[in-house]
């Protein structure tokens, strides 16, 4: 698996990589649109699908996970360790999935899909301890998921249409 050897053969790289899109993500945690019910719709996970599909778990993990957390931390704290759950399993998973294989679009948008479902679990799951209640967490459950699916399908189109992907092998095989 490429995105694990990455790590062993250019840890530099791989951390450089890691840093930039976890940075990222946290910039994108600054912008939201606002939704009916006091909820936000955030641009984020756009970056977490991406770093999931091009790093190993590891790495995807600290993009998602630390980088919303971290995320939260400066911008809104209650909901910070919600954020390093839901989205870290997310974007853990999706790498393990992906893996480094070929994949077409297809199933590379299934796999997104999948983490994207554990976010949106992990938030509704989580979110009352924030919140205090459940009906508060299922009100924003729509605007959750449009944010997984929407993350999915620009990660998906960036990183096997856009090029990103196959930039990234190419950087990562370079010697």
């Amino acid at each position: 698996m490429p995105g694990r050897s990455l790590r062993r053969r250019e840890p530099v790289l791989w951390m450089t990589l890691t840093a930039v899109l976890m940075a990222a993500n946290v910039v994108l945690c600054l912008f939201s649109v606002p939704v009916a019910l006091g909820g936000h719709f955030y641009l984020n996970d756009i970056v977490i699908d991406t770093a999931a599909l091009l790093l190993d778990p590891l790495g995807a993990f600290l993009v998602g996970g630390v980088g919303a957390f971290l995320g939260d931390l400066f911008f809104y704290p209650p909901s910070m360790f919600v954020s390093l759950i839901a989205h870290g399993l997310e974007a853990a998973l999706i790498a393990f999935l992906y893996g480094r294989k070929k994949h077409g679009f297809g199933a590379s948008l299934a796999i997104t899909i999948l983490g994207g479902v554990v976010m949106v679990a992990g938030y509704t799951l989580l979110r009352p301890f924030v919140y205090g209640t459940w009906e508060a967490s299922l009100a924003k459950l729509p605007y959750e998921c449009l944010q997984a699916f929407t993350g999915s399908l620009l990660s998906v189109v960036l990183v096997l249409k856009c090029g990103i992907g196959a930039r990234f092998s190419a950087i990562s095989n370079h010697r």
